[in-house]
């Protein structure tokens, strides 16, 4: 873990930032106190490839009516 003062921070951002990104951890501090932690931000998931997905819904149970009339009977019922 890196760690910089502020006045380092300010003068340095893009080259912590790169750092923060191949992996590192940043630590700044203010006064040698530590005010902020810098780490890399969640990458997203990534998306399940098609086959998958149509193997994924071709296993869910099949619904006897349409969505559309179990939606409009689950609003009557809350009125």
């Amino acid at each position: 873990m890196v760690t910089v003062n502020l006045a380092q921070a300010k003068a340095r951002l893009s080259e912590l930032l790169d750092r923060v990104e191949a992996g590192q951890e940043v630590l700044i501090t203010r006064r040698g106190k530590a005010v902020a932690h810098l780490s890399a931000a969640a990458r997203p998931r990534q998306a399940l490839p098609l086959q998958e997905l149509a193997g994924f819904r071709a296993g869910m149970p099949r619904l006897r009516r349409p969505v559309a009339e179990l939606l409009r009977e689950a609003r009557e019922e809350r009125i």
